[in-house]
C-alpha cells in the first residue's frame, strides 16, 4: 500500500488521527498567542517536562512559584507589586500552553505506535510521520530555548526565538495537512506549470509573512505606528529611519519601524500574488484548483482586513487572536492548494490527469 492508494479503513483512521492532531496544533498556536498577548510566557521559570504537568496544589507551592517569578527581570521592571492572584492569572495561561504541548505529544505518539503495530503504513509514510514526530520533540526544546531568553537579561523573550518557535509549530502543522491530503488518491490536475509555481510561491510567502508577524509580536511593533496606509507619516518611510542600525540587516529583525514595514509590504505582496493566482486559475478553468485559489484569495483578503483593524485599534486581544486564527486558515488553504497542484507519483506512473476545466 502506498500513500496514494485508495483509502482503506486503516488509512481513514490515520487521516482522522492526523486531522485531530492538526486541530490541536492550531489550538496550541492560538493559546500561545494569548499567552504572548497577556505577557504570561515567563510566569513559569523552570522546564520540567514530566513533573511540570502538575500545577501548584497548595498555597505553599503557589508561593514558591511566585517567588521564583519575582527573581526574573520581567517582574522587577514590569510587574513589581503584582499580587498572588494576578500572578495566578498569567501562570494559568503558560501552564495551559505547556500542558497542551504535552498532550499533543501523547496524542501523536500513542496512535502512531498503534498504527505501526497494526501495520499497513508504507515506508514513505512511516518516514514522514517519524520526521514530524522528531520535529515535535525539537519544538518542545525550542519552546524552552525561547522562554530561557527572557529569564536573565530581558523583560520578554527574544523575538528571534519567538518567531522560530511559531514557524516550527506551523511547519509541523503544514506537514500534517500535506500528509492528510496525500493519503487520498486524487487524479493529477493537468493545470499549467505556472499555476504550480505560483501555488508554491504563495506557500513560501505565507511562511515569510508569518515569520515577520512573529517578529512584530515579539517587538510589540503592532502597538506603534497605528496608522494605515501611511506608516510614520508616509507610505514608504525615509531610508534613514528604516536602516539606521548597523549592520544594516539587523534592522529587519530589531528595528520596530522596519519590522512593521516589512510585515505590511509582505502582506501587499501576498494579496497581489493570491489575486493573480486566483485570476489565472479561473481563466485556465483549472477545476478544483480554481475553487481552491478563490478560497485562498478570500482568506488572504479577510486576513488583510483583520490586520489593518488590529493595527488601527492597537492590538486588542480579540482582534489579534482573530488575525492569528485566520493566518492559520490562510496557511491551511495555501498548503492544500500547493498539494492539489503538485505532481503525484501515481499520476506519473499511471497518467490519469484531469484535463483543465474538470473537477479533481
Amino acid at each position: 500500500m502506498t500513500t496514494n492508494s485508495a483509502l482503506t479503513k486503516p488509512h481513514r483512521a490515520v487521516r482522522w488521527w492526523l486531522i485531530s492532531v492538526a486541530a490541536l496544533i492550531a489550538l496550541m498556536v492560538l493559546v500561545g498567542g494569548a499567552t504572548r498577548l497577556t505577557e504570561s510566557g515567563l510566569s513559569i521559570v523552570e522546564w520540567k517536562p514530566v513533573t511540570g504537568s502538575m500545577p501548584p496544589l497548595s498555597e505553599a507551592q503557589w508561593t514558591d512559584a511566585f517567588e521564583a517569578y519575582k527573581k526574573i527581570p520581567q517582574y522587577r521592571e514590569l510587574n513589581a507589586g503584582m499580587s498572588l492572584s494576578e500572578f495566578k492569572e498569567i501562570f494559568w495561561w503558560e501552564w495551559s500552553h505547556r500542558l497542551l504541548g504535552r498532550f499533543i505529544g501523547v496524542a501523536y505518539l500513542l496512535p502512531f505506535l498503534f498504527f505501526l503495530w497494526r501495520g499497513g503504513l508504507s515506508g514513505e509514510l512511516k518516514r514522514r510521520l517519524w520526521f514530524l514526530f522528531a520535529l515535535g520533540g525539537l519544538q518542545g526544546a525550542v519552546g524552552w530555548w525561547m522562554v530561557a531568553s527572557g529569564l536573565s537579561e530581558r523583560v520578554e523573550v527574544s523575538q528571534y526565538r519567538l518567531a522560530t518557535h511559531l514557524v516550527l509549530a506551523l511547519l509541523i502543522f503544514a506537514g500534517i495537512v500535506w500528509t492528510v491530503r496525500r493519503l487520498a488518491d486524487r487524479p493529477q490536475i493537468a493545470a499549467p506549470a505556472r499555476l504550480r509555481l505560483t501555488s508554491g510561491l504563495l506557500l513560501v510567502v505565507t511562511f515569510v509573512q508569518i515569520y515577520f508577524g512573529a517578529l512584530v509580536a515579539g517587538l510589540r511593533a503592532g502597538r506603534a505606528y497605528n496608522t494605515w496606509p501611511q506608516i510614520d507619516g508616509a507610505f514608504i518611510p525615509p531610508a534613514d529611519r528604516l536602516w539606521f542600525e548597523t549592520p544594516w540587516w539587523r534592522n529587519m529583525f530589531d528595528n520596530v519601524l522596519t519590522v512593521q514595514f516589512e510585515h505590511r509590504m509582505t502582506a501587499y505582496a501576498l494579496f497581489a500574488l493570491a489575486a493573480l493566482h486566483a485570476f489565472d486559475a479561473v481563466r485556465s478553468r483549472a477545476g478544483s484548483a480554481a475553487g481552491g485559489a478563490l478560497w485562498l484569495f478570500a482568506a488572504v483578503s479577510l486576513q488583510a482586513v483583520l490586520g489593518i483593524l488590529t493595527l488601527l485599534n492597537q492590538v486588542p486581544i480579540d482582534l489579534a487572536l482573530s488575525h492569528q486564527a485566520v493566518a492559520i486558515v490562510v496557511l491551511t488553504l495555501a498548503v492544500m492548494q500547493a498539494e492539489r497542484l503538485a505532481l503525484r507519483q501515481s499520476a506519473q506512473a499511471n497518467p490519469r490527469a484531469v484535463p483543465v476545466g474538470q473537477a479533481g
